[in-house]
C-alpha cells in the first residue's frame, strides 16, 4: 500500500514505520492515524515480520502532538468521536498487537506523541527527546489514553504532576521514572532499537504474543489466570517443542 504521511520499510524480521510529516514536526492528524493503523494491520498478518519499530522522520521530533488545527472547532460529539476513533483504530491496536512495537522516540513526544509512545510495548529515546502532556494548557485533557497509561508506567503521583503542570521532561528524567527504557545519542537511537528488535525476533513469536496479552492484563483480576492458561497452552505448541529440544541439544532454537 502507498502512504502519504508514513514510510514503511523492512529489515530482516523487523518493520519500521516512520511518521513523515517533518513540516509539522510529525504531528498526528486523522489521515496519519489511519495510515499507521492500516500499516499495523498489514504487518500483523505478515509472517516475515516479528517486531515493529515506530519512529519519526528527522532528528527534532517523534510526534510533536496532535494537529490542533484539525479539531479546533469541534463540539463535544465530534471531540468524543475523535478520541474514541483514535484509541480504537490506533492506540489500543498498538497495545494489543500480537507483535512487539518499540517506539524510537527521536525528539519531541508531546501530547498525542507521548500517548503514541506509551501505547508501544517498549520505548527507547534519544538524548534530545522532550516528553510531556501539555493538554491542560489548551483547556483539555489527554484524549488518546494518556490519563490511563501514564499512571501505570510512572505511578499516579508523577503522572498527576506531569499532566497538571504540563511540563516537558528530559529523556534522562523519563528513564529515571520508568517512562522510557533506555536513552541513546540521536545517531545511535535507531541502531540500538534495531539491535533490540533483532534480539526479540530470535525468540518464539507465539510465546511473545501470549506474553503481550498476559502483561496487558497484569493490573486486572484476570492476569494470573490468563498467565496460567497461556503457560499451559504453549506446552502444546511447536515453538515449545523446538525451544526445549534446542536447549537440551545445546543449540540455538529455530522458531
Amino acid at each position: 500500500m502507498i502512504y502519504e504521511n508514513i514510510i514503511v520499510s523492512k529489515e530482516d524480521k523487523t518493520a519500521i514505520i516512520t511518521i513523515n510529516r517533518p513540516e509539522s514536526l510529525n504531528a498526528l492528524n486523522a489521515k496519519t492515524i489511519n495510515e499507521i493503523g492500516s500499516a499495523l494491520d498489514e504487518l500483523a498478518s505478515d509472517n516475515e515480520v516479528r517486531v515493529i519499530i515506530l519512529t519519526g522522520s528527522g532528528e527534532k521530533s517523534f510526534v510533536a502532538g496532535a494537529d490542533i488545527k484539525e479539531f479546533s472547532d469541534f463540539n463535544q460529539e465530534k471531540a468524543e468521536e475523535l478520541a474514541r476513533n483514535g484509541q480504537n483504530n490506533l492506540f489500543n491496536k498498538i497495545e494489543n498487537l500480537s507483535k512487539p512495537v518499540i517506539a524510537a522516540v527521536n525528539g519531541f513526544a508531546l501530547g498525542g506523541g507521548l500517548e503514541l509512545a506509551m501505547a508501544c510495548h517498549i520505548r527507547y529515546a534519544s538524548e534530545n527527546a522532550k516528553l510531556g502532556l501539555p493538554e491542560v494548557t489548551l483547556g483539555l485533557i489527554p484524549g488518546y489514553g494518556g490519563t490511563q497509561r501514564l499512571p501505570k508506567l510512572v505511578g499516579k503521583g508523577i503522572a498527576n504532576e506531569m499532566i497538571f503542570s504540563a511540563k516537558m521532561i528530559s529523556a534522562q528524567k523519563a528513564k529515571e521514572i520508568g517512562l522510557v527504557n533506555e536513552v541513546y545519542p540521536i545517531e545511535e537511537l535507531l541502531v540500538k532499537t534495531k539491535e533490540l528488535a533483532k534480539t526479540i525476533s530470535n525468540n518464539s513469536p507465539m510465546a511473545i504474543s501470549k506474553a503481550i496479552h498476559a502483561t496487558n492484563l497484569s493490573d486486572t483480576d484476570k492476569g494470573f489466570e490468563t498467565e496460567i492458561k497461556y503457560f499451559g497452552e504453549l506446552f502444546e505448541m511447536e515453538d515449545k517443542k523446538e525451544g526445549v529440544s534446542a536447549f537440551l541439544e545445546k543449540r540455538k532454537p529455530s522458531f
